[in-house]
């Protein structure tokens, strides 16, 4: 008799705090830790699932062309030919930065020195923006004012291009004004871009 008491009494017990398939959870026990659990586990879920669904197609819009040209190139002693893709010109407050790839087309290209200011320059700091309506250049800005100062820019130390290989670079520059819309973009041993879009 005691033994049908006491199973009984466990049997209500276990229903009450939802072990039991298909008993009833109670109201303040573990029945809504499990059900807050359940839901922060589909909230989680669903939140990766959103944020990869944003961030995968943000690549694609990194590799936009707005702006191209192929050039044959020459320099320090290296020969070739090579394409420019500007994938962006965007104005950000008092700066702009512009984004592009160098692809080699044949030959070897230099981009070592090829786009500095001076034979041991290994960046891009010769690259300008060149605002042809009110007659201004815009070159690439430094992180101070002495001589030493290095340019906000890419470094391309060692970067000789064969045939195929590709490099993605960047320049930042003091923003022209807002009513410029495009600009044209001077680079060493390609030449000028025409019209390149801000945005």
């Amino acid at each position: 008799m005691r033994k049908t008491i006491a199973l009984a009494v466990t049997a209500v017990a276990l229903t009450g705090c939802g072990v039991i398939p298909g008993g009833q959870r109670s109201g303040s026990g573990s029945g809504e830790g499990g059900q807050a659990q359940q839901t922060t586990a589909r909230t989680e879920t669903t939140t990766a699932a959103t944020t990869a669904a944003t961030t995968a197609p943000a690549a694609p819009q990194q590799t936009q062309v707005i702006a191209s040209r192929e050039a044959s190139t020459t320099s320090g002693g290296q020969s070739g030919k090579a394409r420019v893709d500007i994938t962006g010109l965007k104005r950000q407050g008092r700066t702009a930065t512009l984004t592009w790839t160098v692809t080699a087309l044949d030959g070897k290209v230099n981009l070592h020195n090829g786009m500095g200011t001076a034979t041991l320059d290994m960046t891009v700091s010769a690259v300008s923006l060149i605002d042809p309506v009110n007659a201004k250049r815009y070159r690439v800005a430094r992180n101070g004012t002495s001589a030493d100062s290095e340019c906000v820019c890419s470094k391309t130390q060692g970067q000789f291009l064969e045939n195929g290989a590709t490099s993605s670079l960047y320049a930042v520059f003091a923003a022209p004004p807002a009513d410029v819309t495009k600009i044209n973009v001077e680079m060493p041993m390609i030449g000028v871009l025409t019209d390149v879009p801000i945005s």
